[in-house]
Formats: C-alpha cells, sequence, structure tokens
C-alpha cells in the first residue's frame, strides 16, 4: 500500500513557474515507477510525465516537452514535476500516481494548478 500526497500547486502568471511535490508513505517508494497526470474541467485526465524506479529514464507528453520536467528521490519517496514556461492551457488538477507492473494502482488527491493569462 502506497499513499501519495501532492504539494505545490497555485496560482501563477502565464510565463512563471511551479514546482510540485508528491511525497509517498512506506518503504517501498523505490520499487514504483512514478507519473504525473493532469485533468482540465471538462476534459478526461491525460498522462503529463513518468519516470522509471531509479529515475534513469523520463517520458513526457508533447505537450510539455521542453517545459516540465520530472524527478525523484528515493531517499526522500518524492516524486517532482518542476514546471516551467506555464501557458494557460496547463491549468488543471495535477495528480502523481504510482505504478507497479503495468497500471498506475495508487493516486494521490490531486493539487490545483492555475496559470492566468
Amino acid at each position: 500500500q502506497v499513499q501519495l500526497v501532492e504539494s505545490g500547486g497555485g496560482l501563477v502568471q502565464a510565463g512563471g513557474s511551479l514546482r510540485l511535490s508528491c511525497a509517498a508513505s512506506g518503504r517501498t517508494f523505490s520499487s514504483y515507477a512514478m507519473g504525473w497526470f493532469r485533468q482540465a474541467p471538462g476534459k478526461e485526465r491525460e498522462f503529463v510525465a513518468a519516470i522509471t524506479r531509479s529515475g534513469g529514464n523520463t517520458y513526457y507528453a508533447d505537450s510539455v516537452k521542453g517545459r516540465f520536467t520530472i524527478s525523484r528521490d528515493n531517499a526522500k519517496n518524492t516524486v517532482y514535476l518542476q514546471m516551467n514556461s506555464l501557458k494557460p492551457e496547463d491549468t488543471a488538477v495535477y495528480y502523481c500516481a504510482a505504478k507497479n507492473g503495468n497500471i498506475y494502482d495508487y493516486w494521490g488527491q490531486g493539487t490545483q494548478v492555475t496559470v492566468s493569462s
């Protein structure tokens, strides 16, 4: 069982930056690949970024590539999402999730990111 708690969301102007954090409980954090997803009002949840268990490989949605960076600190049981050059279309609730195998089994409660134009 893994519990995930996101933080770091807020209101920022277009072009600004935010850093999201996701703290995980439990001693097996390093056994999970981690991902960030987002859901805007009236839209389906979409993939944003993912990172492998060791942090050696990262993956990004085309819409955020070059602007967002996912990273993790296994000693701190935390995964991060650095978001730069934010756009109004990045406004959404952002969720972190833990994957064991092929399915994201555990999800956080989400943190709101609002980008004003």
